[in-house]
């Protein structure tokens, strides 16, 4: 599992650390991985010249002492220094020594060398700093070449280290490279699409004591979780899903909440629908049940409108499940007839319904945006509202439970920009209801089902477009494969 730890933890982790080194030995440890991932990156693109932006503080220092490693080890090297009485004076001083070109931020040449660059070390600021870039900074990021391959000191310049805030006003890099934890801003959607590959450089912090912030699962992790069935078991013991999804208008999410549901592996599942619905569903699942009976969980909303006066029915399987006392997985026209409930609840909106959600349950208009920008806050004012674990759709995903139950966020990213497509979610929720279904604590089953969703989605057609139900025939040898792990 990834583990990030929040910014003042990381302050004492590494106060801490120092306290028992060297003067200098842990930014020195820093400044060596730094150095040798930039000089790999520089190797692998075959270019000649680092230029590194360099602002004040210690994430300044990290750059200027790899500046100079780079220097040492051959490379042509150039730093550009946001006040020279403001830059970390050790590593200037290391960085002149070593030869490194100190460029004037004032004069004319800084930027016909940037603009020659092909590798920009970004060390503006650092997690003490705040969203956003000055002036000077954003002149700065501004002539960084197309063709430079920018790599970040512990987190890009601009983005909120917290990650809670999002702001294009900051530095994308191709990669970040961090330094013995991870911190939240590279995990949570308001800053990842700023941090480009993660790279954790070990600098011997001891992170015992301290409470993890966020969290996400890999691959090694949904093997130990998954839940498997035993000699002993029969299809009730696995896990009965109840599906009430899809809709005259919207047909096909019947099939898809379906058919993922089928891929993750449950002992049954009992679809509830339209008649027409119903008579697709088994076109494609012939061993989806459609007469009443006993049911462990329940996927609800896909595909259904609660405003078409057609679906009422439908709509009363919704509500009785709502009022029942059995786990429900809400998505989608469920999300409207959702009040707070005593029973195990896992809503799964994006953006937009989260949107609509807060504001009809709060005093407030939240706007689609707003959730955009700050994604945890709303994801956390859901859950605390309905008592319920959020799993909040995206680009990277994010699984927020209730402050009372004092969880850790958890977030996912593995899927391709391709799976934003119609019925993608359909088959999302029908994953989830199996691990739900099956016993699955709530919180790892939202992230075990995005993780294997996300694959699935990659597995469907490895960079290009995919389809909702492609996605969902890949499932179960997605889950295969990660089960040998």
């Amino acid at each position: 599992m990834i583990r990030a730890y929040a910014v003042a933890d990381v302050r004492d982790i590494e106060a801490v650390a120092m306290a028992g080194l060297a003067e200098g030995e842990l930014m020195a440890r820093a400044a060596r991985g730094l150095a040798e991932v930039v000089l790999d990156r520089l190797t692998q693109r075959g270019g000649r010249r680092v230029v590194a932006l360099v602002g004040g503080g210690n994430n300044g220092g990290d750059a200027l002492y790899a500046a100079a490693a780079l220097a040492r080890a051959g490379v042509a090297t150039a730093a550009v220094c946001t006040a020279y009485q403001s830059a970390h004076q050790g590593g200037r001083e290391a960085a002149l020594d070593a030869g490194v070109v100190e460029l004037d931020p004032a004069g004319p040449q800084w930027r016909e060398i940037l603009g020659e660059a092909d590798v920009v070390i970004d060390g503006i600021t650092g997690i003490g700093g705040r969203p956003g870039l000055s002036a000077q900074a954003r002149e700065w990021v501004a002539a960084i070449p197309a063709s430079a391959y920018v790599v970040a000191v512990d987190l890009p310049s601009g983005v909120d280290p917290a990650g809670r805030l999002g702001s294009a006003d900051c530095v994308f890099a191709d990669e970040t490279v961090t330094f013995g934890v991870p911190k939240p801003c590279h995990l949570l959607p308001a800053s990842e699409p700023a941090v480009g590959r993660l790279t954790v450089v070990d600098i011997g912090l001891d992170v015992s004591g301290h409470e993890v912030a966020v969290e996400r699962l890999t691959a090694q992790d949904l093997a130990a979780l998954w839940p498997l069935p035993t000699a002993q078991s029969d299809k009730y013991s696995r896990g009965v899903v109840g599906v009430v999804a899809g809709s005259g208008a919207y047909p096909g999410a019947g099939v898809l909440c379906v058919v993922g549901a089928l891929g993750a592996g449950p002992g049954m599942v009992r679809y509830r629908g339209p008649a027409a619905v119903a008579a697709l569903v088994q076109v494609h699942a012939p061993e989806a049940v459609t007469a009443t009976g006993r049911v462990q969980a329940w996927v609800l909303g896909s595909g259904v409108d609660p405003d078409d006066t057609d679906d009422e029915a439908q709509l009363r399987w919704i509500s009785r499940a709502l009022d029942s006392d059995l786990p429900c997985v809400v998505d989608a026209g469920a999300l409207a007839l959702l009040a707070p409930r005593r029973a195990p609840t896992l809503i799964t909106p994006h953006a937009g319904e989260l949107a609509r959600l807060l504001t009809r349950l709060g005093s407030d208009e939240v706007s689609r945006e707003d959730v955009v920008a700050s994604p945890v806050e709303y994801a956390q004012r859901a859950a605390d509202l309905l008592g319920a674990v959020v799993l909040l759709k995206g680009a990277t995903t994010l699984v927020v439970s209730p402050s009372s139950a004092g969880r850790a966020i958890r977030s996912q990213s593995d899927a391709p920009p391709w799976l934003a497509t119609a019925g993608a979610g359909d088959v999302l929720a029908g994953i989830l209801g199996t691990l739900v279904a099956a016993g699955v604590d709530l919180v790892d089953a939202a992230s075990m089902g995005a993780l294997v969703h996300g694959l699935a989605a990659q597995a469907a057609n490895p960079g290009g477009p995919v389809r909702a139900l492609a996605v969902a025939s890949q499932v179960p040898a997605v889950v295969a494969d990660l089960l040998t792990v």
